[in-house]
Order: structure tokens, then sequence, then C-alpha cells
């Protein structure tokens, strides 16, 4: 199983379970308008491995039991930049503690964003934690990839790239027993 956290809507979820449909996804978004485009979508197209839940992410561990999901996408979240909100990052301490109650050991997290410094903030913890990176890039699109990373784009990414934007990504895995630890007490 693999969840999409904040899918907006839903184009990663619903592109990935065509790509792959040996594999079941799920979208997760607080706004049910979101979500319905990409459920509608994976119901005309016939998609069975594919479903929607609309739900805050501050929920999750409520519906997903213990070794239940392989990966994690998070696509184009909302960065929380002011230091006061960086506690609300997906990609921060406080949440990749809450993924680990449901991820498998190992289980691989995915982060693609336009926001450098997002991105940069993350890698950091990453590093920080001492996470096995498995790939990282500051700009996925001219590096020559060819693989899921690149052929499915959001309505957000398609607007930042539109206007020149950089996209980067990062791939780590998160082991079970490791407590992840912010990079300071303020911070996360």
């Amino acid at each position: 199983m693999i969840l999409e956290l904040g899918c907006g809507k839903g184009e990663y979820t619903v592109g990935l379970a065509r790509i792959y449909p040996e594999k079941n996804f799920i979208g997760l978004d607080i706004k049910g308008a979101r979500i319905w485009t990409g459920a509608k979508a994976a119901q005309d197209e016939g998609l069975t491995n594919v479903a929607f839940l609309r739900t805050r992410i501050d929920f999750i561990s409520s519906f997903f039991a213990r070794n239940e999901v392989d990966e994690i996408w998070i696509t184009f979240p909302d960065p929380q930049e002011k230091r006061q909100r960086q506690k609300k990052r997906l990609s921060g301490a406080h949440f990749l503690n809450r993924y680990r109650a449901f991820l498998k050991d190992g289980g691989m997290v995915h982060l693609k964003t336009d926001n450098l410094q997002f991105y940069n903030d993350t890698l950091e913890l990453v590093h920080f934690n001492n996470l096995p990176v498995e790939q990282n890039s500051t700009d996925v699109y001219n590096e020559g990839w060819n693989d899921e990373i690149v052929t499915i784009q959001t309505y957000y990414e398609k607007r930042f790239l539109a206007e020149g934007t950089k996209i980067n990504y990062i791939r780590f895995r998160l082991p079970a027993g490791k407590e992840i630890r912010a990079l300071t007490d303020d911070s996360e």
C-alpha cells in the first residue's frame, strides 16, 4: 500500500495507480472537493487499485495498522516556512515519527517540492538522523530522470514548471525502531 499525503486533486495517486496496477494507492486530503477530481478520474478509468480518504494528516495513525504501508509520497505540500509553523511540516520529525507507526521497517518516503528551502531543511533533518537517502535532486527535470518522479505532474507542479521553477526531490528510508530527532527543540 502506498499513500499520497495532501494529495490535492489526486494526480499523483491516480498516476501511480495507472503505472503500477499490481499495487494499491490511497490519496489523503482534508478537502473533499479536491479529492473528488481524483476519485472521479479513477472511477471513470475503472481503476480498482486506488482510493481516497478525507481526513486531516494529524489523524493518519488511526487509519492504518503497523507495517501496513510500504511508501509515502508527499507532493508539493505547504512548506510551512514560518518558524512557529515548522512543526506542521509533513516531512518534519513530528510527522516522520507518526509515520513510523504504520510504515514498514525501512519504508520509503518521497518528497517532491518546488521550495528549495523546504527541500534543504528536509535533507538536513534526514542527514541529522542518519536516514538512508536513496535519491535526491534540486532539479529533477534537468537530470534526465525517466520514471514516475517526472512523468506524473500535479496541477501545481505544471504551474511551477511553466514559471521556470526547479523541482526538488528526495527519497529516503524510515527505519521502524528509530526515533526521529528534530534539529532543534524549537524548530520542530
